[in-house]
C-alpha cells in the first residue's frame, strides 16, 4: 500500500491538476523521503510501527487533522478511513481477505477487530476505490457498500532495476515472492517441487520472509534443502537481478485481491507461472501459464514447462510484455483524479 500512495501521487503530481495536496504522514513516514509527494506534507504524530494505534489514528484522528487543516476531500489509501467525518471520504480498499479468508490471514482475535474497522470506515465514505472486480464484488457482498460508489481502478507496476533478461540456463531456477501468510500457498509451490523430474528440477527461490521462515519446516518436511532457497525481504536492485536470471516467476495462491509481482514480472519479460483463480485471470488475461492451486500435480507440471519448453516461455514473454502495457500509473491517476472530481461534485 505504501506503493500504491507513492506511486499513485507521484504521477498525479506529474500530470497536474487542479487541486491542492496536503499529505497527512506517520511519525516514522515523515522521516523519510517525500519528494514524490505533490504538496506539503504533515506530521500527524500517528505512529504507524503499531499496526492497532496507526488504526485508531485513521478512525478517530485523521478526519479532525484534515479538518483542522479545511480540506474538501480526504483519500485514505490504505484500507481504513474516518469512522465519523462531515467530510467527503475516499477509502482506497486493496482487497477484502480478512473477511473472505480470514482462516489464512490470522487468528480471529486479529481479524475480527479488523473487519470491525474496516466496517466503520466504510459507513462514513462518500466512495471507495478498488483494484480488481473480485475486489468490488466482496466489498459490495461483505460491507454492504452501494455499487455505484465504487470505482474499479486497477493497480500499474513499477519496472524494477534490471539490465537486459539473462535467465540462468545452467542452473535454473523459479523465482516467488511476497509475505509468508497462508493464503499464498508458497507450502503448495515447495511441496510439488519433488513431483518435477529431478533431471530437470529447477531451484526454487522464494523471498520474502521476516525472521524465522515457517516454511523452512515445509522444505524439512519434503527434503528440498537443495533445491529450495529461501530469503528475506530484498532491495530493488537484488530483486531485478533476479528478475533478469530467473527462468520464471510462480503465484501459487489460493486468493489474493490483485498481483503485483505477476505485473511486473510481465512487464519485466519474465513469464509467469500462476494460479487460475479470477483475480489472476484479470491480471494476467492468456498472459500466463495457469495452474490449479489446489494441485500438487497441477504446480509440479507448470514448473516442469518452464524448464521443457522454451518456445512457451518465449511465447509468455512477448504476451506478458504486451499484456502489461494495458497497466500504468498514468490511467490510474487520471481515474483517481475522476473519483475526487466526482465525489466533490
Amino acid at each position: 500500500m505504501e506503493t500504491y500512495a507513492r506511486e499513485l501521487y507521484r504521477e498525479i503530481g506529474r500530470l497536474g491538476s487542479e487541486f491542492e495536496f496536503v499529505g497527512l504522514a506517520s511519525k516514522e513516514g515523515y522521516q523519510l523521503d517525500r519528494s514524490w509527494f505533490p504538496g506539503d506534507m504533515i506530521d500527524t504524530g500517528i505512529s504507524g510501527e503499531n499496526r492497532f494505534r496507526w488504526a485508531i489514528g485513521e478512525l478517530w484522528s485523521i478526519g479532525r487533522i484534515a479538518k483542522r487543516h479545511r480540506a474538501d476531500l480526504l483519500h485514505c489509501p490504505a484500507l481504513l478511513g474516518p469512522a465519523r467525518s462531515s467530510m467527503p471520504t475516499v477509502i482506497s480498499m486493496h482487497d477484502m481477505l480478512y473477511w473472505s479468508q480470514p482462516q489464512m490471514m490470522s487468528t480471529p482475535a486479529f481479524t475480527e477487530p479488523v473487519k470491525f474497522m474496516e466496517r466503520l470506515g466504510a459507513r462514513n465514505a462518500s466512495r471507495m476505490i478498488t483494484i480488481s472486480e473480485v475486489s468490488r464484488r466482496e466489498i459490495i457482498t461483505y460491507l454492504g457498500f452501494p455499487a455505484d460508489r465504487i470505482d474499479l481502478i486497477p493497480l500499474a507496476g513499477t519496472a524494477l532495476p534490471m539490465g537486459e533478461r539473462r535467465p540462468d540456463t545452467e542452473h535454473p531456477f523459479i523465482l516467488a515472492t511476497g509475505n509468508r501468510r497462508p493464503h499464498k500457498n508458497w507450502a503448495g509451490l515447495i511441496r510439488a517441487l519433488p513431483l518435477v523430474d529431478e533431471a530437470i528440477r529447477p531451484r526454487v527461490v522464494i523471498t520474502g520472509s521476516h525472521g524465522e521462515d515457517p516454511l523452512r519446516a515445509v522444505v524439512d518436511e519434503v527434503g528440498m534443502h537443495d533445491w529450495v532457497e529461501l530469503r528475506s525481504w530484498l532491495s530493488s536492485e537484488e530483486l531485478g537481478h533476479l528478475y533478469e536470471t530467473a527462468t520464471a516467476l510462480a503465484m501459487p495462491s489460493f486468493h489474493d485481491g490483485f498481483s503485483l509481482p505477476a505485473l511486473e514480472a510481465m512487464m519485466a519479460g519474465l513469464p509467469v507461472l500462476i494460479s487460475d483463480i479470477p483475480v489472476y485471470r484479470e491480471v494476467a488475461g492468456d498472459a500466463a501459464e495457469y495452474f490449479d492451486p489446489h494441485s500438487l500435480e497441477s504446480i509440479a507440471n507448470a514448473m516442469t514447462t518452464a524448464v521443457s519448453d522454451p518456445a512457451r516461455m518465449a511465447e509468455l514473454t512477448d504476451q506478458g510484455r504486451e499484456r502489461a502495457k494495458q497497466f500504468s500509473w498514468e490511467r490510474v491517476a487520471t481515474r483517481t483524479l475522476e473519483t475526487f472530481r466526482t465525489t466533490l461534485a
